[in-house]
């Protein structure tokens, strides 16, 4: 089960940041920052390979023995990141590349708002 789910910005500011225990907020937040660095990897490690076709999904991006964090790139440089409890080994890695695509989805439809201005933090009730 997601425990945590982050919205990053192009500029690496985050955008959204929800997460099922307020308590835990801080340190998903850390975690959150963490991966940031990963995904900064994965991203130039792509270009480098010199292909056309750039994955969004980036897999894996950090573990513990808590939590694992999978990270996921928008063509607008956008980083979601999902922390997942670790205990949940049921899921396979189809179906967080499912969750992932409908994130995107969602992040599209809220592009696509006429009054929300990319760039801005996310609000949601």
């Amino acid at each position: 089960m997601a425990v945590c789910i982050g919205f990053i910005g192009k500029e690496n500011s985050p955008l959204f940041l929800r997460c099922i225990n307020q308590s835990q907020e801080l340190q998903f937040h850390y975690i959150m920052h963490t991966c940031i660095d990963f995904v900064e990897e994965k991203i130039i490690q792509s270009n480098k390979s010199g292909s056309d076709v750039r994955e969004l999904y980036l897999g894996l991006l950090y573990s513990s023995e808590e939590v694992k964090a999978y990270g996921f790139v928008t063509n607008t440089k956008v980083k979601i990141v999902i922390i997942i409890d670790s205990t949940n080994s049921l899921l396979r890695d189809n179906e967080i590349r499912a969750i992932f695509r409908k994130l995107h989805n969602a992040y599209t439809e809220l592009v696509c708002n006429p009054f929300y201005t990319p760039g801005d933090p996310i609000t949601s009730k």
